[in-house]
């Protein structure tokens, strides 16, 4: 694997991150910043494999399955939230999650 590939693979990596943090920042429906979260997770591991690839070393692809777990789990509690939100007070937005509190 050449120097080039590693380069090119860490830009995409960054492109991914950078478009879900603008999903995150821009859109205000829930759903849609929790589809933003898992392109963001994404990038970092695309970015751990090729590192990994490129070195030789295995740890690149552990750490993708450390953020696969994380992701996952993510998406499980963000999921659960959102639709106990929907139901109880029929919230998808997130400008208006503040006027739930007490």
């Amino acid at each position: 694997m050449t120097d080039t590939f590693l380069i090119g693979m860490l830009v995409l990596a960054a492109g991914l991150f950078a478009v879900g943090l603008f999903g995150v920042l821009a859109r205000r429906a829930v759903l849609f910043q929790l589809l933003s979260l898992e392109v963001m997770l994404s990038g970092p591991s695309l970015a751990f494999v090729a590192a990994g690839a490129r070195h030789g070393d295995p740890a690149g692809q552990g750490m993708f399955v450390l953020v696969l777990i994380l992701a996952a789990a993510e998406v499980a509690l963000g999921l659960a939230l959102y639709l106990r939100m929907a139901r109880t007070a029929d919230v998808t937005d997130s400008d208006s999650i503040r006027d739930l509190r007490h």
